[in-house]
């Protein structure tokens, strides 16, 4: 039987959705799958080598559970609501012993996950990759279709 494949494409820079492609990833390689991850426009924040910048935005997330609910349209306009949306989040993480990014993060790179930053983002956002962590690869669209076109799960995050 050949080795299973999973390719996941990550396009989004913030706290909250930074854990679904490194939390697929690292248990699709702990279950024996051949892991690639492309990471596209903002999700090229992740490969950042310091991940403290990242924030939780609750404005578009009306899902996310607030102490006192509240239309997404007044968390907008309230000053400091990123910060403390960002603060829960990573309370309520520790709290319930859940890893961090970096932690997740690493046991990818310890997994052997692929990880590819686009090229054409990086040129476009004028990316200096010496801010990326180790061992990332720069490629385009075509590098990462070699491995998706052929994967068995492809998931876009």
């Amino acid at each position: 039987m050949d080795e299973k494949k999973l390719a996941i494409i990550a396009t989004k820079g913030t706290l909250d959705w930074g854990y679904p492609p490194f939390i697929l990833a690292s248990t699709a390689a702990a279950l024996g799958y051949a892991t690639e991850i492309f990471f596209t426009f903002y999700g090229l924040q992740l490969l950042k080598k310091d991940l403290g910048h990242l924030r939780v935005s609750p404005l578009g997330n009306p899902a996310m559970p607030m102490p006192v609910p509240m239309p997404n349209f007044v968390m907008a306009l309230v000053p400091g609501m990123e910060a403390m949306a960002t603060s829960m989040m990573k309370s309520k993480m520790k709290s319930k012993g859940v890893a961090s990014l970096e932690e997740l993060r690493e046991l990818c790179v310890e997994a052997e996950v692929r990880m590819i930053a686009c090229q054409m983002t990086v040129d476009l956002f004028e990316f200096d990759t010496s801010d990326f962590i180790d061992g990332v690869e720069l490629g385009g669209a075509a590098l990462f279709f070699e491995f998706a076109g052929e994967a068995d799960i492809t998931l876009f995050i």
